[in-house]
């Protein structure tokens, strides 16, 4: 008797994992990615407002996400933009509204790491690799934020802080595939830059896979 109820339970967890997987849907493709800038138009540092012109990745990358009316987490996972080797890594991070980024420095000099960019003004000061705490900030407000660094002049990041639980940073020749995705009507998109978002009107399935290019 007790084996025939233990495989009834297995039977009944196999069903609602199925059913689970039955429930999200995929969306693949590739994103054609911009052509790296030269040296020139990259080491433009400033616009007369205090910052870049256009925020474009450097090497080229794009972040793919879903638009729709979502739940908020109330608990959003620290994410991290460290600086190492004299460079900030990652050079691209995608995060959603709320998170908590660290700056830790990795190096064995001192950093000091601000951004003028209207959705999140900031200036850590300068601090060594031994900082304790991590240099933190919160991002709530959406938009691309342009991060350098006062001492490196050379160093350039990017975080994209986004409305949406469902996004995804392509690999170096623009492929994706991101899952975990509601079925219903949405706008998924993909930024190039922060002037250069592409988008297309997608009707997710349960359980399907959708392949989406841009453009």
């Amino acid at each position: 008797m007790k084996s025939i109820c233990t495989l009834i339970i297995l039977l009944g967890l196999f069903h609602s994992s199925g059913e689970l997987a039955r429930g999200q849907a995929v969306i693949e493709g590739t994103v054609k990615l911009a052509k790296a800038q030269s040296p020139e138009v990259i080491n433009k540092r400033y616009a007369l407002s205090g910052e870049p012109a256009v925020i474009i990745p450097d090497p080229p990358s794009a972040v793919v996400y879903l638009e729709g009316d979502f739940p908020r987490k109330t608990a959003l996972p620290r994410a991290q933009m460290a600086q190492k080797n004299l460079e900030f890594d990652p050079l691209l991070l995608a995060i959603q509204v709320g998170t908590t980024v660290e700056f830790p420095n990795q190096d064995e000099t001192y950093h000091n790491v601000f951004s003028f960019s209207k959705p999140k003004r900031f200036d850590l000061g300068r601090y060594r690799g031994d900082e304790v705490p991590i240099p933190t900030q919160v991002f709530d407000k959406p938009g691309a934020v342009a991060l350098h660094c006062d001492i490196h002049e050379h160093m350039r990041a990017i975080i994209l802080v986004l409305e949406t639980p469902y996004f995804l940073k392509t690999d170096a020749l623009g492929h994706y595939r991101i899952g975990n995705l509601p079925a219903g009507h949405y706008k998924f998109k993909a930024w190039l830059d922060s002037k250069t978002t592409l988008e297309r009107d997608v009707e997710l399935k349960s359980g399907a896979t959708l392949h989406v290019d841009f453009p």
